[in-house]
């Protein structure tokens, strides 16, 4: 009962000394079923390292021509049990044509030597072609070589693994310098269309100074824009704005409307007709298209600034050591809708004040709120020197944050000179 019983110890094993007691006689029963289990368990190991590590082990003897083959071999060649294993010269049909030479080559070298040596080949299973790699050691008796140990190993999954990473690190690298090349376009079209947006313009009784910053992602390249001139009246043109959307077609519009203001300037109509005829311009050229824009033109006689805006951010305007954001006009974003009167607000400048225009890319971050980044900016804003201009706006991007990795940004900062 309970399965079949270890066998008695034989007439070898007991004491010299006389027969073993009950207990010794116990201790080496236990002793054999525990040498059992141990084999059993340790095939049940083997067979489990075999599976996961997809391989087996062959063996063939060269002088009767025998060959005797792992569980896990079978599994490799697709092949039942039932037919027996493939003797060594016999692989070579298993193999694919373009892989004879190097299973040749094996098999000539394990012949020629001691040490194991390995190649890899393919073979086909049943419609599917199986990466295969194999180590062969001779066995030597009496000075030649009997009999060849092999293990294979199916190697498809790891070499199909290498393709896709392969594959996947070529288009990477065509995607970036794709990205690069795309980005270099948009910077040169965008310094052909912008003035220089680094350092000083000196304009009648005013200083002017700008920095475009771009994204550092080149598909966030955007619609950002800035314009600063003197115009023949003696008033000096200050506006700013931003497109929506990135890439090509947000520049694209931007230079269609930064072009369009330029021309418009020159009919010397106010900031809230310009903002008008700007708006139409999106409405009915610009489809699909939104645009946000502050325009004013500083009477350099008397220092009023005189401006309107579209959507935009209002200015922020330093005095005696305190900063402030402007109350805007009304004005609503260009392509929105038609027949929306823009309004005009108006203030007059000091000499030593300074007035700050910004894009939204300054003080926009996915990681605060609007309110918090502009708050941040007034109060960079406060430490911004009159005499030089230029570091200052260095100084008040690393304020609040450093530049926008996902947008780029304008800024246009106008101190006023005394007479």
């Amino acid at each position: 009962m309970g399965g079949p019983q270890p066998p008695l110890p034989s007439r070898d094993d007991r004491r010299p000394g006389g027969p073993m007691t009950a207990a010794e006689l116990l201790q080496q029963l236990t002793d054999q079923l525990r040498r059992r289990e141990s084999a059993e368990t340790l095939s049940v190991q083997l067979a489990h390292a075999q599976r996961l590590g997809n391989m087996g082990w062959a063996e063939w003897n060269l002088r009767t021509g025998e060959a005797v083959w792992s569980d896990h071999v079978y599994v490799i060649f697709g092949r039942d049990p039932a037919a027996g294993p493939v003797g060594l010269p016999e692989l070579a049909e298993h193999v694919e044509p373009a892989d004879l030479a190097a299973l040749d080559q094996l098999l000539w070298t394990v012949g020629q030597g001691v040490d194991p040596v390995q190649a890899e080949f393919r073979i086909r299973r049943g419609n599917e072609v199986r990466n295969l790699r194999v180590v062969l050691e001779p066995l030597v008796g009496a000075g030649e070589t009997t009999g060849v140990h092999g293990v294979v190993q199916d190697i498809t999954g790891r070499r199909r693994a290498e393709r896709i990473m392969s594959e996947s690190r070529r288009q990477l690298i065509e995607a970036r310098e794709r990205a690069a090349e795309e980005r270099n376009v948009m910077i040169a079209l965008r310094e052909a269309i912008l003035p220089e947006p680094v350092g000083c313009l000196d304009l009648p009784r005013t200083r002017v100074a700008v920095r475009y910053l771009p994204a550092e992602k080149a598909a966030n390249l955007g619609g950002d824009w800035f314009e600063a001139a003197g115009l023949p009246d003696g008033q000096v043109l200050l506006a700013i704005g931003d497109v929506s959307g990135h890439g090509l077609p947000a520049i694209a519009h931007m230079a269609q409307l930064r072009h369009a203001l330029i021309g418009l300037t020159m009919t010397g109509h106010r900031a809230d007709q310009l903002l008008s005829w700007l708006n139409e311009l999106v409405m009915h050229r610009l489809h699909d298209t939104t645009a946000t824009a502050l325009i004013g033109h500083l009477d350099t006689s008397t220092n009023v600034f005189t401006w309107g805006q579209a959507g935009h951010l209002a200015p922020i305007l330093v005095r005696d050591g305190t900063a402030e954001q402007l109350d805007p006009p009304r004005g609503v974003l260009l392509g929105a809708v038609c027949d929306q009167p823009y309004e005009l607000a108006s203030i007059e400048l000091r000499p030593d004040d300074l007035l700050l225009m910004f894009t939204d890319g300054l003080v926009e971050r996915r990681t605060r709120d609007l309110d918090e980044g502009l708050a941040l900016a007034v109060s960079a804003a406060r430490e911004l020197p009159g005499y030089d201009l230029d570091a200052g706006l260095d100084q008040l991007v690393a304020s609040v944050g450093g530049p926008n990795p996902e947008d780029d940004t304008c800024l246009l900062a106008v101190g006023i000179r005394h007479h």
